[in-house]
């Protein structure tokens, strides 16, 4: 049985201006948190028994080619998109564009998606309970 693999999809943190508006919902949110939540997520996936792959993207003049290489170089089983892209409404035509991508790309892949950076493995396991296949 090979571990599920799961790419997950995010804005680089570094590029995020948390103190725009659009971040007020996500108070004390930053940079180094959102890396850190997402690296325990990845490691907790691993041990987990799951492959996950971070995967971040600009906020849009790049993005689309990012992820269309990544799925190129790999065939993923789950394509997690962090709520960074989903959940600002100024992030809506990035999230469309890389939903795109996914489903040309990717057509087998299941999408999951998180609330926050640390509750990413929950939404894997919502259609991948275990981690092998």
């Amino acid at each position: 049985m090979a571990p599920i693999s799961v790419v997950l999809v995010g804005i680089d943190p570094d590029l995020i201006d948390f103190s725009a508006p659009a971040y007020s919902g996500f108070p004390g949110l930053d940079a180094a948190k959102i890396r850190a939540g997402l690296e325990a997520d990845a490691a907790r996936l691993r041990d987990l028994g799951y492959d996950p792959e971070i995967c971040f993207v600009d906020l849009g003049q790049t993005a689309e080619a990012v992820v269309r290489e990544r799925l190129r170089r790999r065939l993923f089983d789950a394509v997690m998109i962090g709520a960074g892209v989903r959940l600002i409404p100024e992030n809506t035509a990035l999230f469309e564009k890389l939903l795109n991508v996914i489903h040309v790309h990717a057509p087998q892949a299941k999408f999951c998606f998180n609330t926050r950076p640390t509750d990413t493995a929950e939404a894997v396991q919502r259609w991948f309970p275990a981690g092998r296949s």
